[in-house]
């Protein structure tokens, strides 16, 4: 009778010391793994507005304006209205970012008040509002709107 209660308040104490005391490392890969508004590394995606593709200091200020944004709200999409979210009527040109590796793509919407972000990769879409001071007042992105 005391192994039947005895083992298994072992078993949950040793899982309560794992999982309280996970490695840094293993702690922010499950981060990242489920944020939102992930960071952008310049060698890992193309940016283009319009027709034209930014290189070089174009690209970094734009990649470096969206890492520093700060997460708003995400944005529920109801199945079937995904269209509405990617390509929306009343914005201008958007700022789309391309990885290099993997089958996603973020499009970027400037706004005087937010920035508007929809990621699609595959079929799923996720979109989500940010405030970027510099993003929402950059010359890059007044061009796009």
């Amino acid at each position: 009778m005391t192994w039947a209660v005895l083992v298994p308040i072992i078993l949950v104490s040793l899982l309560k010391i794992v999982v309280t005391c996970m490695p840094t490392g293993t702690v922010n890969w499950l981060i990242r793994k489920f944020e939102t508004h992930s960071r952008l590394d310049v060698k890992e995606v193309t940016v283009t507005i319009g027709d034209n593709r930014l290189e070089d200091e174009e690209k970094l200020q734009i990649i470096n304006q969206f890492n520093e944004g700060i997460f708003i709200k995400k944005h529920y999409i109801h199945p079937g209205n995904e269209q509405l979210f990617i390509q929306p009527e009343i914005s201008g040109i958007p700022i789309v970012i391309e990885f290099l590796q993997g089958d996603e793509t973020v499009f970027v919407y400037s706004y005087n008040d937010r920035i508007d972000v929809v990621k699609q990769r595959r079929k799923k879409v996720i979109a989500y509002s940010l405030i970027s001071d510099s993003l929402q007042s950059s010359s890059l992105a007044m061009r796009a709107s």
